[in-house]
C-alpha cells in the first residue's frame, strides 16, 4: 500500500497544503472524556515533515501539545491548565 493510501486510511481527514502536501488529522477519544488530535504534515511525496499530538480535556480545552517529529520536544503544558 502506498504512503498516501495508508495515510488516507489511518487519517480520515486531511487538507491540502501550499507545498502540494497534506496535513492529516485524526481524533482519538480517551476513556475519561479527554481526547487527542494527531496531526501529520507531509510533502508532495508523502514524506513526513512534522508530527504532533494535541491533548484536550473533557471541556474541549487544549491542555498539552507533544511535538514528536522532526524533534521530540516532549510534552508542553499549555498555560492556565494545571491538570
Amino acid at each position: 500500500m502506498s504512503g498516501r493510501k495508508a495515510n488516507e486510511r489511518k487519517y480520515r481527514q486531511w487538507t491540502e497544503t501550499e507545498i502540494k502536501g497534506r496535513l492529516y488529522q485524526r481524533k482519538v477519544m480517551g476513556q475519561q472524556g479527554w481526547f487527542a488530535l494527531y496531526f501529520k504534515e507531509v510533502d508532495g511525496e508523502e514524506g513526513v515533515l512534522k508530527f504532533w499530538q494535541e491533548i484536550y480535556d473533557e471541556n474541549g480545552q487544549l491542555v498539552e501539545i507533544h511535538h514528536k517529529y522532526p524533534k521530540d520536544l516532549s510534552h508542553q503544558k499549555i498555560n492556565g491548565n494545571d491538570k
